[in-house]
C-alpha cells in the first residue's frame, strides 16, 4: 500500500512536513496565498503545488490510483473563540468546509484529517461538529475527534488544536497517547543566536555549548541559524518590555506607559507576553501582534525562533515578505503533532492489513 496524500488549505506545509515524517508521500498541495505556496513548493520540490481557489480545483485530475490520505484545515477565522469580529454563522470561511467534503467525497481517500481551531467545538452550539460526523458518516467513514493540546506530543507550545480522523477501512481510530515529557523554552531556543531589535541576519551561528535533545532535532544537518529576523519596534514598546519578567504581560507594565491605550481593560492577556524559559510557549499564532517578547532579551521573537516553537526544523525555509513568514508560522499546524497523529494511524492501517 502507498501512503500517499493530498494536502489541502495546506498553508506552508507544517502539516504535510508532519505526515512525511510518518512516512507518507504528499503528491498534491493546494493553497490560494502566493507566499505560503511557495513556501510549501520551496521546502517539498517533489509536491504538485496548486497556487488556486480551492472552489476552483478539481480532484478528480489527482486521484491517479487512489488516495490513503487527504487532509487540511480550512481557514477558520469564523470558528475562533478569540475572534469575536467574525464568529458568525454568515462568515464565508465557515463554508469552506463544504469544499473539504466535497474533496473527501471526489477522492474518497482511505483517511482523512480535518484540522481546525477548538473553537469549532462549541460554534453553534456544537451544531457544526455534529453536521460534519453526520455528513462523513453518510459517505461510508468511521469517525473520531478531539483537541489535542501540542504541548502534549513533543511541541514547546501550549496550542490547542481540534483534529476529526475518519477514514472507510472500518477502524475504530484511537488518538495518540500523551508523551511523558514536555518541551520548554530555553531547550527549544536557547542554542539561537542573541539578537536585537530590527535585526536583519539572514545566517547566523548557533551559540556554542550544551544544547537540548530537541534543539538537535530541529538542527538535524543545519550549520547555520537561517532567517533570523526580527520586527523593528518603536522604542517606547522596547521601553515597555524592560518592565515585563518572564511569564509576565502587560500588566507589569507601569500605566504612564500604556497612555496611549484609552481602555487598558480590554487588553488580551496574551499582549506583552514574555515567555517563561521553564515552559512551553503560549500560542504563537499572532506572535508579531501580541508581541510575544524573548524570555532574556528586550525584543520579539525572530523567524526562526517562532519555527522552533511551532517545531520546524532549521532547514526549513519560509519565502516572502517578514510578515508573510510569521503569518504562515502562525497559522501552521506544528509538525511534530501531526507526526503523533500520522504515526498512529500509519499503525492502525498496518494492524489492520495484518489481521
Amino acid at each position: 500500500m502507498r501512503f500517499n496524500a493530498i494536502d489541502i488549505f495546506s498553508g506552508a506545509g507544517g502539516m504535510s512536513l508532519g505526515a512525511m515524517m510518518s512516512g507518507l508521500e504528499i503528491d498534491v498541495a493546494i493553497e490560494n496565498n502566493k507566499a505560503a505556496a511557495k513556501t510549501f513548493k520551496l521546502n517539498h520540490p517533489e509536491t504538485e503545488v496548486i497556487c488556486d481557489d480551492i472552489r476552483k480545483v478539481n480532484t478528480i485530475d489527482y486521484k491517479g490510483d487512489g488516495v490513503f490520505a487527504l487532509f487540511g484545515g480550512p481557514p477558520c477565522q469564523g470558528f475562533s473563540i478569540s475572534n469575536t469580529k467574525t464568529r458568525n454563522e454568515e462568515n464565508k470561511n465557515n463554508n469552506l468546509f463544504n469544499e473539504f467534503i466535497r474533496l473527501v467525497e471526489e477522492t474518497n481517500p482511505s483517511w482523512f484529517v480535518f484540522e481546525n481551531v477548538e473553537g469549532i467545538v462549541s460554534f453553534g452550539q456544537g451544531k457544526v461538529l455534529n453536521e460534519l460526523r453526520e455528513r462523513f458518516k453518510k459517505l461510508g467513514f468511521k469517525t473520531n475527534d478531539k483537541v489535542l493540546l501540542a504541548s502534549d506530543y513533543g511541541v514547546p507550545q501550549k496550542r490547542n488544536r481540534f483534529f476529526m480522523v475518519g477514514n472507510n477501512l472500518d477502524i475504530d481510530f484511537v488518538f495518540p497517547e500523551k508523551y511523558k515529557k514536555s518541551v520548554n523554552i530555553k531547550q527549544a531556543i536557547n542554542d539561537l543566536p542573541s539578537l536585537w531589535n530590527g535585526a536583519f541576519e539572514y545566517e547566523l551561528p548557533y551559540k556554542t555549548g550544551s544544547m537540548s535533545e530537541y534543539a538537535k532535532l530541529m538542527r538535524g544537518t543545519s550549520k547555520l541559524s537561517t532567517q533570523n529576523y526580527v520586527s523593528r519596534n518603536k522604542d517606547y514598546v522596547i521601553e515597555r518590555y524592560k518592565y515585563i519578567g518572564v511569564g509576565e504581560n502587560w500588566q507589569s507594565i507601569p500605566t504612564e506607559l500604556m497612555t496611549n491605550y484609552s481602555n487598558t481593560s480590554n487588553c488580551h492577556s496574551g499582549i506583552y507576553r514574555r515567555l517563561h524559559p521553564d515552559k512551553p510557549s503560549g500560542v504563537i499564532a499572532n506572535y508579531r501582534k501580541n508581541m510575544l517578547i524573548h524570555p532574556y532579551e528586550n525584543r520579539g521573537l525572530s523567524v526562526r525562533e517562532a519555527a522552533r516553537i511551532q517545531s520546524f526544523p532549521d532547514n526549513f525555509v519560509f519565502e516572502g515578505t517578514l510578515s508573510e513568514q510569521q503569518q504562515q508560522i502562525g497559522n501552521a499546524v506544528p509538525p511534530l503533532l501531526a507526526k503523533a497523529l500520522f504515526d498512529q494511524i500509519i499503525k492502525s492501517t498496518k494492524e489492520k492489513l495484518n489481521e
